[in-house]
């Protein structure tokens, strides 16, 4: 196991231990999700989960789970959830997984959100890690269009590349597509946020702010919190 994946899975299992007897709680999607949502079931409790991906439902009714569906089961208590970016205040960038709109509407939800990571994921300003943003199949090269110009209003100056895997567009549990924006350096996460979902054909974005409470990060020293 590399660090990384050793790191992912401390912070995976400490997170883990935040979920009590009779709760609902949010599962989020990737490879550090992936490790909490092992801890979380081998500890056998009664709750009921909300999966934010098939991918993640498929790992969850593997390990004896319980799912539910979002708005059919009481509020959810706590969602646990990576991120490809913790920058300042918790404010995150998300998507890599390509489940953004599932984790969003999860996320918003949720009682309490906790983010979990690897130390690297950790960054002073946002925008290394490309943005990913879910658009509509329908005139998605018109909506990159839109999306050029919203990122050049902010002088990022890069065209939004379109996701492809094994030769075909990655298409999103919802069937829509995602284009992929290296920005650089996010200088105004929240405005950027704002202008990009006023684009017509934009479904989400991978700017997920002020919604974490708690971010767990493992790092060679063991896990640690951070607030926001």
């Amino acid at each position: 196991m590399s660090d990384a994946d050793a790191q992912k899975r401390a912070a995976g299992v400490a997170a883990a231990a935040l979920v009590e007897d009779g709760m609902v709680v949010g599962l989020g999607t990737g490879s550090t999700a992936a490790w909490f949502v092992k801890a979380l079931g081998a500890r056998r409790l009664r709750i009921t989960c909300v999966a934010t991906s098939t991918a993640t439902a498929d790992l969850a009714i593997s390990l004896g789970m319980t799912l539910g569906e979002l708005g059919e089961t009481r509020p959810i208590d706590l969602t646990v959830d990576g991120a490809d970016e913790i920058g300042p205040g918790l404010s995150l960038i998300k998507g890599g997984g390509g489940a953004l709109l599932r984790e969003k509407l999860v996320w918003e939800a949720s009682r309490r959100s906790v983010v979990i990571a690897d130390a690297a994921k950790v960054v002073t300003t946002l925008g290394k890690f490309a943005l990913p943003i879910e658009v509509t199949a329908f005139g998605h090269k018109t909506v990159q269009n839109r999306i050029c110009d919203v990122l050049a209003e902010f002088d990022i100056g890069v065209a939004p590349r379109l996701r492809i895997k094994d030769g075909a567009p990655v298409r999103t549990d919802g069937g829509n597509l995602i284009y992929d924006a290296a920005c650089g350096r996010i200088e105004e996460p929240a405005a950027l946020a704002f202008a990009l979902k006023s684009v017509t054909g934009v479904v989400e974005h991978g700017l997920f702010l002020d919604l974490a409470d708690q971010a767990l990060i493992g790092g060679p020293a063991g896990v640690t919190t951070l607030e926001p």
